[in-house]
């Protein structure tokens, strides 16, 4: 047909087959079906402007009135609502026809346009494409549809790779093991490698019982491509080729089925290039199954102590991770098990079998000694060295740990009281401590003392701080750190070293100093972490200079962004530059998130993203109805909640709207891929009576990462996972890994049924449990079945009281970790000298000891250790909570000279008031200083203990190292006489109380606690959200109920959420209808005027606004 007839025709008939069907399909409102057959049109014919005249035309013949726009906006709202229902959206696409399908995969993902022109209907493609993989909902329809219609439809590679573009967003939630029955059974062999290649990457991303069902699906296609004439009984279809392919799916093999691979087949395996990076990934490998692949390594004549094999590059030499369960150790050498060692080093990385793994080195540690000293093999034990005691580390030679410090400097998992030999050693060779010594010393910096960082040359600790060593420097315990600082600060280089500091460690630089330096500007804030008080200062200082989109896209100086400044923004400037607050909402303190809100909704109601809605009054909940529902939901729940702070009241307004939304049920996943994060605060009795099963599946995963679910919650999850999963009494394996923490809610009954079956996993999952509050019963569990297994009964020889009691073993301390509580006394006393020096540190963290058990533990170490004033630091060091037990006098008679001990001991938060004083007084007397000697790193190291010092010495600390310390010291939650001499302290840095500003409130953190009630009373309103909550914590009740109800109304949400209980009670009606204010996020006034939120600079008027 011509141009010229198209222009003269009117006869529907004229229209081409293809969009004769399209607008058939827009008529009978299937409009994606329509949409998709115009863009398969349009990708081989031109579109004119006469064809939309006769589409129009057409239109009309059929007596269907639509314009142009009409039809744009039509097909646009489809288009939305679409996305916001994945369930309609699956069904819509599987009445798609073949051709209408491969159009769509085409555009989703493999299209790179912008927009989508149809005739003058244009769509923002991809907007609408981000949108589409943003939605969980909507991938899940995607992954389905693709599963149900692709291999049909287009060629398996491009499927594959569809599937494996979908999976990447959850497919912890989509590869459920009941959807895997969906996945094609014949396959040709490049799609199923490439496909299995997917699964072998998203392995650690799926449960237990998926990971079972994709190794079930590989197996039955990997089965079917055997050779049928070859296959029998007793041959095994585990090819090289195969295991290859089945990667870390090779753990799911069945032992039998092991112990039957062909040795041609083994040793073909072997010679593979990369068969090594299969076996090295096998983390969740079992004991037996690592002894059946060594068995058949073995016997297929592979020579593990033949020296040339020793040293091949790849981990073949040793089985990868199959080594960490070697046990052929009769007549080995000393340097084939160095070698071994070597290879070892992957071996913390196992799923668990961590004694099992330190036992195997230990008994390698002794071969590789035997006829050589310690400092002579010191460099070739790998990370072994971890295991040796304090008392080897000591016997070390200077001159050989600084020959080793090449291998020392690249193992983890030292404990501190390692390190701190192993420096000090390492540092007494080399006399000087240079950048160059640093530089070498890797993860052991961590063991220089904060004096001897004091000592150095400035510049060459600035070099420190620009060097590959700057990547441990936030390892440094804070007096460390502040040592560092404070000579540089001194040496009147800081300001050119203020740019390179990186990360964490500039937040531990003062108010004060950032107040003397010059020459920032925004760039250099891109690799910084602030704290608020800097962000308020830097913010305000730099903006005077800079573009505000300029500073925002730094990301944490978003900090720094007071409510006064957001309020001034020009309105689009606000729409344009709200991306940064939303990406960086997790920098935002709720208050700050209360101002956008209100912000959005004075500027553009109709477009505020729905979770802000959730910091404004409760009332405003109200608009989410209808349309709002899905989106709302969806946004909450790819927000953290706690970070938007909502008080107890709105919260539960929330959760009542999030539920009539839902229509008052979770009926399936795709209610679980709405809610998100929201899951972990719905109601027990919602749970239990409105969650079907088939939701209850997909939900445990995000179960699992809920941080703080209630005790009714988890009952709630622990009946439904018992209707989902049946009688614990039945689990496998797999179900036990998959519910996880939850069986910690089990009785005790079940619990020894599956200690008794899976002891390893029970074991796993316990280690991850965290304190025994919240699992005695699983603790417990774990403690019978361990200790009752390896029971060590303490013969004749030792002490006479301990005939006949068991005593804790290494292997046993090591699996245990918090279940250690459950030794008694008598138990603990009987602990082999040995066992004890292994493992203090391990038993030093130990959060549920009780005192008499403390006790036992201290005697232990003075029995092995010795006197006390022969104690050394690191023997002090590695005692944690047994520390505790110390009396006043044992206190008084150790050495406590170094900061950095009592660093260590200050880290402990149950210490008397006696026992701290003790500390101190030991710490002065044996350092030779006085209070008014102390520098600021002494003052960050002293930490707690600070809180036991009296009027007088508060008042004695020199008033520059406190204003460097200040900020620490706001951290500390002293008693209010100790508050109110650190608020004195504090008026000598910043001016009088009254003068203070935001950024100082924020800088000085609890000390604001100690203000009186005339200084509180002075404060402008504008100022009370930039108290800290820690502060408002500590103002004493009867001191609060001095604020204005204009100030409390001011406090913020987060402020407001944290007022206790006896500061209500000293509050009249309305100071408390105040206080709803600001816990509702109630707008109250203006917000402030730039009187100084920040700082004491004077104020000047910023850059231009971005334009």
């Amino acid at each position: 047909m011509n141009h010229a007839e198209i222009t003269h025709s009117q006869n529907p008939e004229d229209l081409p087959p293809l969009l004769h069907k399209a607008v058939e399909e827009v008529i009978t409102g299937k409009y994606l079906n329509a949409l998709l057959d115009v863009l398969h049109f349009q990708s081989s014919n031109v579109w004119t402007a006469d064809m939309l005249t006769k589409v129009m035309a057409y239109f009309h013949a059929q007596e269907v009135m639509f314009t142009l726009s009409s039809l744009q906006i039509s097909v646009k709202n489809y288009l939305k609502n679409l996305l916001y229902q994945p369930r309609q959206l699956l069904s819509e696409f599987q009445q798609l026809d073949q051709q209408q399908f491969q159009t769509a995969m085409k555009y989703l993902f493999n299209s790179r346009k912008d927009h989508l022109e149809m005739g003058n209907i244009i769509l923002d493609w991809e907007k609408t494409r981000e949108r589409i993989f943003q939605s969980p909902g909507v991938n899940r329809t995607l992954f389905l549809v693709t599963l149900d219609k692709c291999f049909l439809a287009l060629g398996a590679l491009d499927c594959v790779d569809i599937l494996s573009q979908v999976l990447r967003v959850s497919a912890v939630n989509y590869l459920q093991p009941d959807v895997i029955g969906s996945l094609p059974n014949i396959l040709l062999e490049d799609a199923f490698r490439n496909l299995s290649t997917v699964f072998k990457d998203l392995y650690d991303k799926t449960s237990a019982n998926t990971q079972r069902a994709l190794y079930g699906w590989m197996k039955q296609i990997l089965q079917k491509s055997c050779n049928m004439s070859d296959f029998n009984e007793s041959a095994s279809w585990v090819s090289a080729e195969n295991l290859w392919i089945l990667g870390r799916y090779m753990v799911h093999l069945p032992l039998e089925e092991i112990l039957k691979i062909s040795l041609n087949e083994i040793r073909l395996f072997i010679s593979y290039d990369n068969a090594t990076k299969q076996l090295d990934t096998v983390y969740d490998i079992t004991p037996e199954l690592a002894q059946a692949f060594l068995e058949r390594i073995n016997s297929s004549g592979f020579d593990m102590r033949n020296t040339s094999t020793i040293y091949r590059q790849d981990c073949f030499s040793f089985f990868c991770l199959l080594v960490c369960f070697y046990d052929d150790v009769e007549q080995m050498d000393a340097a084939v098990a160095q070698a071994l060692l070597h290879q070892m080093i992957k071996c913390n990385q196992l799923r668990g079998f961590q004694a099992e793994v330190q036992k195997l080195k230990s008994q390698l540690l002794n071969i590789a000694m035997q006829n050589q000293t310690l400092n002579d093999i010191l460099g070739s034990l790998s990370d072994a060295v971890v295991g040796l005691t304090s008392s080897q580390l000591e016997s070390l030679s200077p001159e050989a740990v600084h020959n080793a410090i090449a291998t020392l400097n690249r193992v983890s998992g030292w404990a501190k009281s390692q390190v701190m030999i192993l420096s000090s050693r390492y540092l007494s060779y080399e006399k000087v401590l240079s950048f160059y010594n640093v530089s070498q010393m890797g993860a052991l910096v961590t063991g220089i003392s904060t004096q001897s960082f004091y000592n150095m040359n400035p510049k060459e600790l600035s070099q420190i701080i620009r060097g590959t060593t700057s990547q441990y420097l936030s390892d440094l315990s804070p007096a460390q750190q502040q040592g560092i600082l404070r000579k540089i600060a001194a040496s009147g280089d800081f300001s050119s070293s203020v740019k390179d500091i990186q990360g964490a460690f500039f937040k531990e630089i003062s108010l004060s100093d950032l107040w003397k330096q010059t020459g920032y500007n925004s760039s250099m804030m891109k690799e910084k972490e602030l704290r608020r008080s800097q962000a308020l200062y830097l913010y305000e200082l730099l903006s005077k200079k800079n573009y505000p989109v300029d500073l925002l896209s730094t990301g944490q100086l978003v900090k720094g962004v007071t409510c006064q400044l957001i309020e001034t923004m020009d309105t689009d400037f606000f729409l344009n530059t709200f991306k940064f607050f939303e990406k960086n909402l997790h920098l935002l303190s709720p208050y700050q998130v209360n101002c956008l809100a209100w912000k959005f909704w004075k500027v553009s109601n109709a477009s505020i993203p729905p979770f802000l809605l959730l910091v404004l009054p409760i009332e405003y909940l109200e608009y989410v109805s209808g349309p709002l529902c899905v989106p709302f939901i969806e946004s909450l729940g790819k927000t953290e909640m706690d970070l938007l702070n909502p008080s107890l009241h709105k919260k539960n307004a929330v959760l009542q709207k999030v539920q009539e939304c839902l229509n008052g049920s979770i009926a399936d996943e795709y209610d679980v891929d709405l809610l998100g994060n929201l899951i972990c605060y719905l109601p027990p009795d919602f749970l239990h009576g409105r969650m079907s099963l088939k939701a209850m599946a997909t939900a445990l995963h995000q179960f699992k990462l809920c941080q703080q679910l209630s005790h009714e919650q988890k009952t709630e999850i622990k009946y439904k996972l018992l209707k989902l999963y049946g009688s614990p009494n039945n689990w496998t394996a797999e179900t036990t890994v998959d519910v996880g923490p939850f069986i910690a809610l089990l009785s005790k009954e079940e619990l020894n049924i599956l200690a008794g079956k899976f002891p390893d996993i029970i074991l796993q999952i316990a280690k991850t449990i965290g304190p025994i509050s919240s699992a005695e019963e699983l603790l417990s569990t774990v403690f019978e079945s361990i200790s009752n297994a390896t029971a060590n009964i303490e013969s004749s020889l030792t002490r006479p009281d301990c005939v006949g009691t068991r005593a804790p073993s290494s292997g046993q301390i090591i699996k245990l970790a918090e279940a250690n509580v459950f030794w008694s006394v008598q138990e603990l006393k009987c602990m082999d000298a040995g066992t004890f020096d292994k493992n203090v540190e391990l038993l030093g963290t130990v959060s549920g000891f009780n005192s008499s058990q403390l006790v036992a533990l201290k005697e232990k170490a003075k029995q092995i250790w010795g006197s006390l004033p022969d104690w050394k630091s690191y023997h002090i060091v590695s005692l944690g909570r047994i520390a505790l037990a110390l009396t006043e006098h044992e206190i008084e008679e150790l050495d406590l000279h170094s900061i950095d001990t009592i660093s260590v001991l200050s880290q402990q938060t149950e210490w008397t008031l006696t026992q701290a004083r003790s500390i101190l007084q030991g710490f002065l007397e044996d350092s030779g200083q006085t209070i008014s000697t102390l520098k600021s790193f002494d003052l960050v190291g002293l930490g707690a203990i600070l809180c036991a010092l009296n009027s007088t010495e508060i008042m004695s600390i020199r008033t520059a190292e406190f204003s460097a310390a200040v900020a620490r010291i706001g951290l500390l939650f002293c008693s209010t006489p100790v508050l109110r001499q650190f608020k004195k302290m504090a008026e000598s840095v910043f001016g009088t109380a009254t003068s203070w500003n935001g950024s100082i409130l924020q800088e000085i953190g609890t000390i604001a606690g100690g203000l009186n009630e005339d200084e509180l009373k002075a404060f402008d309103k504008n100022l009370m959200p930039y108290f800290q909550p820690i502060a408002v914590r500590r103002i004493p009740p009867e001191i609060f109920q001095a604020l204005s109800p204009e100030q409390i109304a001011n406090l913020g949400p987060e402020n407001a959420a944290v007022v206790t209980r006896s500061q209500r009670e000293h509050l009249n009606a309305s100071q408390l209808q105040s206080l709803q204010l600001a816990l509702d996020g109630a707008r109250t006034s203006t917000p402030e005027t730039q009187n100084g939120a920040n700082t004491t600079q004077p104020v000047q008027t910023a850059a231009p606004s971005g334009e």
